[in-house]
Order: C-alpha cells, then sequence, then structure tokens
C-alpha cells in the first residue's frame, strides 16, 4: 500500500515538474505573478470566477505588478502589460500582428473577418475594406447618422422625468445606423423582432465565450464541440447568421437590379430593402470586390457579421458610459452645450459633419469617456518570435494580453486616473503624452479601421441628446460594476433620467 501511494505521488510531482518547470516555464516564472498551484499552474484561480470577479481580480493583479505579471497554466502561457513602452513593442509593427488563439473561440460566429484574419488574408481583406472609411465616404455616412440622430432624440421624449436604462436605447441607436451604412438596411417596426433577436444574441453569447476563456480545457476544440456550451451556443448564432445572410442576399439582387456602384449618390426614390435607400453601403463595396474575384460569398457573410458586431456593440458600450459620466458632470455638460451653441447659434437644424468637426471640447469629453472605460477593454496577440518586454525574455509561443482598461488607469501617466477630467485631452494638456498611453481603437498597423466612423456616431449623438435634454444622474460610476465580456459592460442597468433643456 505504502509503495502504492509512493507511486502515486511520483507520478504527480512528475507532472507537475513536466508541466511548471519545463524550459518555457522556468522562462516565464522569472516574471512576477500570482503564486502557482500544484500542476494546474493558476487555472485554478480562475476557473470557478464569476464575469464579475475575473473583472475584478484582473484589477487587482494590475494593482499588485507595475504594468506587467504572468499567467500560467499549462499549455497556456499568457503576459500581461499595461505599460505604453512594451505596448509599443507589440503593436507598432507587423511582427506581432497575429491574433491571439483566444480569438478563435469568436469564429464560429466571426469566421476569418478582418478582427480575427491573419497574414496575407488579412491585408487582402484590410485593402478591400479601406476604402469604406475615405473622407468622402464618411460624408455620405454622416448624413445618416444624423438621421439616426434625431431619431434618438425623438425616442427619449416619450421618456422625460424619469429613469431609463440608457444601454438599450443607445443600442438600438448604433445598430440602426451601422445597418443602414453597411447594409443599405434601414430597420422599423417591421423588423423590431429581427433586430432584437440579433441583439439578444450577442448578448447570449457573451457569457458562453466568457466561460470559454475561463475554462483551460475548452481552448482545445476537440473538447470544446462536444460540451454543452457549443450546443447552447448555435441557437443564437444561428439568428446572428441568419439575420446577415438575409440581408447579404436581398441586397446583391437589389444591387444587381439597380446597377448600384460603391461611393455613388443614388436618387432619393431608391428604395431600401425596407424603407428608402439614399446612399451607398460597406456591403456594396464587398459585392463589387466578388465579381472581381476578391471575395466569396463565405467571406462577404464573414465581414459583414464582423463590421456589424464591431460597429455596434463597442459604440453603444461607448456611449452609454459617456452618457453616464455626463449626467454625473453638470459643468461638464454645460461646456458642451456653450460650444454647440456658439457653433449653432439658433438653428434648429441637425449638427453635420463640419459642425461636429469643430466641436473640440466635445471631442475632448467622449475620448476622456473613453479613457475610463474603453470599449475593448484588452486586446490579445500572439507572440511567434521572443521579445523583451520590460527587461524580462517572454518565450514564443505565449499570448500577450494587452489591457487597455488598466494602461488608461495609470497614475504616472494620468493624474488622479479616476477623475472625469476631459481636459486631459487639451492640445497642451496632450503634448509629450507617450503615443501608445491611450488606445481605445488599438493601434498600429491592426488599429480599428472604422475609429473614424465611431467618433462621428458618439459626437451627433452626444450633441443631438445635448441640445435637446438635461442629462441627471441615477447610475453613479461608484455604482458601476464592470464584468468581463468581449466588450466592455455593467452588471446591470445604466440609468440617467432625462429632461427638457429649458436654455
Amino acid at each position: 500500500m505504502f509503495v502504492y501511494l509512493i507511486f502515486i505521488a511520483s507520478f504527480f510531482l512528475l507532472i507537475h515538474l513536466a508541466f511548471n518547470y519545463n524550459s518555457k516555464a522556468v522562462m516565464m516564472n522569472k516574471v512576477p505573478g500570482p503564486k502557482l498551484s500544484f500542476i494546474l499552474g493558476n487555472a485554478p484561480e480562475i476557473m470557478m470566477l464569476s464575469s464579475v470577479e475575473l473583472m475584478k481580480l484582473a484589477r487587482k493583479f494590475a494593482s499588485r505588478w507595475d504594468g506587467i505579471y504572468r499567467i500560467w497554466a499549462f499549455p497556456l502561457s499568457i503576459i500581461n502589460i499595461y505599460n505604453p513602452d512594451d505596448v509599443e513593442v507589440i503593436v507598432s509593427t507587423t511582427k506581432h500582428n497575429e491574433k491571439s488563439s483566444v480569438y478563435k473561440f469568436l469564429k464560429p460566429w466571426l469566421g476569418d473577418g478582418l478582427l480575427i484574419s491573419k497574414g496575407e488574408k488579412w491585408q487582402q481583406r484590410r485593402k478591400i475594406l479601406t476604402p469604406a472609411f475615405h473622407f468622402s465616404i464618411l460624408r455620405q455616412f454622416s448624413v445618416i447618422i444624423e438621421e439616426n440622430s434625431q431619431r434618438l432624440v425623438e425616442s427619449l421624449e416619450k421618456c422625460i422625468g424619469k429613469p431609463i436604462d440608457i444601454v438599450p436605447v443607445v443600442s438600438e441607436y448604433t445598430l440602426n445606423s451601422i445597418c443602414e451604412t453597411s447594409m443599405g438596411t434601414q430597420l422599423s417596426d417591421k423588423t423590431e423582432d429581427a433586430w432584437k433577436a440579433y441583439k439578444d444574441a450577442i448578448y447570449e453569447l457573451g457569457p458562453y465565450f466568457f466561460q470559454r476563456f475561463t475554462r483551460v480545457y475548452l481552448y482545445f476544440d476537440i473538447i470544446f464541440y462536444l460540451t454543452s456550451l457549443w450546443r447552447k451556443m448555435k441557437k443564437p448564432l444561428k439568428s446572428l447568421h441568419g439575420f446577415t445572410s438575409t440581408v447579404i442576399k436581398e441586397r446583391k439582387i437589389y444591387v444587381e437590379q439597380n446597377g448600384v456602384k460603391f461611393g455613388e449618390d443614388v436618387n432619393d426614390d431608391d428604395l431600401y430593402i425596407y424603407k428608402k435607400r439614399r446612399k451607398t453601403a460597406m456591403l456594396d463595396l464587398l459585392i463589387a470586390a466578388q465579381k472581381d474575384g476578391e471575395i466569396d460569398d463565405h467571406g462577404i457573410q464573414e465581414e459583414v457579421d464582423t463590421f456589424m458586431f464591431e460597429g455596434h456593440d463597442t459604440t453603444a458600450s461607448g456611449l452609454t458610459f459617456c452618457f453616464m459620466l455626463l449626467a454625473n458632470h453638470r459643468a461638464v455638460q454645460d461646456k458642451i452645450v456653450e460650444e454647440i451653441n456658439d457653433i449653432m447659434g439658433d438653428s434648429t437644424r441637425r449638427a453635420n459633419l463640419e459642425d461636429l468637426s469643430k466641436m473640440k471640447y466635445l471631442e475632448c469629453c467622449i475620448k476622456e469617456s473613453l479613457r475610463l472605460y474603453p470599449p475593448v477593454h484588452f486586446i490579445s496577440r500572439n507572440l511567434n518570435e521572443p521579445v523583451v518586454l520590460s527587461n524580462y525574455e517572454i518565450p514564443a509561443g505565449s499570448f500577450c494580453h494587452i489591457h487597455i482598461f488598466d494602461l488608461h488607469r495609470r497614475a504616472d501617466i494620468y493624474e488622479d486616473p479616476l477623475v472625469y477630467d476631459p481636459d486631459r485631452f487639451s492640445p497642451e494638456n496632450s503634448k509629450g503624452r507617450h503615443p501608445y498611453a491611450y488606445i481605445p481603437f488599438s493601434a498600429g498597423p491592426r488599429n480599428c479601421i472604422g475609429q473614424k466612423f465611431a467618433m462621428i456616431e458618439m459626437k451627433s449623438a452626444v450633441a443631438e441628446v445635448l441640445r435637446k435634454y438635461e442629462l441627471v444622474p441615477v447610475t453613479r460610476p461608484s455604482e458601476i460594476e464592470l464584468i468581463a465580456d468581449i466588450i466592455l459592460r455593467n452588471s446591470g442597468p445604466v440609468e440617467i433620467t432625462f429632461n427638457k433643456r429649458t436654455k
């Protein structure tokens, strides 16, 4: 019996040594980080956490170690960074351009779209899509955004004087905007079930991705596709793909029948799929690329799913926290309104692209909200070759998680980092700041292709809402309880009261 126990103990000891004292582990263990458990490394520390608890744990680790720490859970080697010098090393060149394997969790939904693809495929897709964000096209899209901002203002009319959860309101606004600009489709009451199912499916998938992220054994596809988790994901994935594939098919028919070319203005009499179509759509660009043999049906589906998600959910998150912060800072609100009045005068017309470009203080306010609450709060890259970060040699084959949330809250970069202070982004205060200290849209070759579009959308929404309403706080920043999700979210509603502006 004793010999048997010795054998078992020796067996597990050998596994522990193989898992946690191999050459890669030895290199990683030179980097500070949480204490390793027997055999499983750091896996037990995160496996059973809720999404709220994991978000808090990541913040705890960031406060304990200065700019870098490691997580080790064989075979996963994860380096976590949040100082601008290290961030620059990773994102400023194409050397570490490949997204880490955690992004494969999104593959059943987004395929190999621009967010996930790598190498030659990523370069080709980026080249195809870049014209969609040229200034002349953004000018056309801005008219659609103006119209949707007006609808946002009108939708708040029925909620005056009572607390409302702003999340579904801004989500509908951003979904409308991206549907019209990306697919030439205007959502109406007739399609309410369709867009509601689409939004619900995104929110349903979030916790599933989180579960896979925190359970090391689910990183292996051969195991994951046998689990109940995968079976649960199939229904929302079907809703998401069904929504976009239907619109793609109908749009292709429309383009074929009407001879629409990307970038051309069309007559007001031309039809949307559901209502009127006035301007070009990003989808037209992909359809044109297919005719040139640069992309197939599956590729179009990948890119539409990608920019529908990235162009809707991220901006909705940014607007949610921006409105919450403005509600809690009346002086900032008043200063924005003063700037708007200086530009617009007594005119009641909607603010156009030229007007928005003059709203410099409003832009500072949005930038500061994105600093405190970046919608994409972390990004991750594969390290395909060794790299030195904070004087530590990190082995090839590691993941590098860049924690934008913690980078943006560094006290050595931003004085009183938890304070909402839009003046941080005035020209004089921005001067000399590290170029990689503020990256809400990522940075380098794989930065967000739609960041100018997103800023126009956010500026338009905030400007039009503040012209009509005063924002009164209900949810306070101290009450925000963030969850670990694909996009930064609060665990509960984010409530604001909208009162009619009297002056």
